[in-house]
């Protein structure tokens, strides 16, 4: 038996590597990671957590890496509606309890997963649901009160005995805040593989194991064939 074909279990369809992170995909998730810790570095040292960088270069820095940042969320945005990907982010919340008992204690017991991705499903009820609230809430809060800060002198007129600056500037860094707390557990759980480094392998090749129906499997040999691992 290949390493591109597994064994089934029991009831269950049998396995196969099939590309099921797109080349788009990946360079969208590693280009936003590396955005993403720009501006955290520059972000830091904007508040003085460390003198790393003179201010006008953070500024310069957290502002240029913002822009990007948007740019790619606009257009992977229209690329998620255009492609039909958005209802990978749909949550199935009769899954959730099982996957979050699992990720509370049945990881350290060594119980089984018990989700297994498919060609029509890659996340997992709780990644589809954190990835929700990261695209719908984080994120926008994140951007859209940092583009309010940005353009704060074209409506500091109007701010006279309403919220301000500081409010706004409080907005964005608490938005900011749970940015990093979401990456630093999406980069814990990318340790929760078969492998350490299993997730990350995936997101690099693009390739993992998927449950397939007899169905997909002749459609993927017919008409796909380049996303089946030889």
């Amino acid at each position: 038996m290949s390493d591109a074909t597994l064994a089934p279990a029991a009831g269950k369809p049998p396995k196969r590597a099939v590309m099921i992170y797109s080349r788009y995909e990946r360079f969208w998730h590693w280009s936003q990671a590396l955005l993403i810790f720009i501006l955290t570095f520059s972000g830091f040292g904007l508040h003085g957590t460390h003198g790393l960088l003179p201010f006008e270069v953070a500024v310069n820095l957290h502002t240029t890496a913002a822009l990007v940042l948007i740019a790619l969320w606009a257009f992977t945005t229209f690329w998620h509606f255009t492609t039909g990907q958005w209802k990978q982010y749909l949550p199935q919340l009769s899954g959730l309890p099982a996957v979050i008992r699992f990720y509370a204690w049945g990881i350290l017991t060594g119980a089984p997963h018990p989700y297994s991705k498919t060609l029509r499903r890659k996340q997992n009820a709780l990644q589809s649901l954190a990835y929700l609230l990261f695209m719908v809430m984080i994120g926008p809060a994140l951007w859209s009160s940092g583009i309010v800060y940005l353009t704060y002198p074209w409506w500091s007129h109007w701010a006279i005995g309403t919220i301000g600056l500081p409010a706004v500037a409080f907005i964005h860094t608490a938005a900011a805040f749970l940015m990093i707390t979401f990456v630093v557990i999406h980069v814990y759980m990318t340790t929760t593989g078969k492998t350490v480094t299993h997730y990350v392998k995936t997101m690099i090749t693009g390739y993992d194991s998927v449950e397939l129906t007899a169905a997909e499997v002749a459609f993927l040999e017919e008409e796909k064939s380049d996303l089946l691992k030889k």
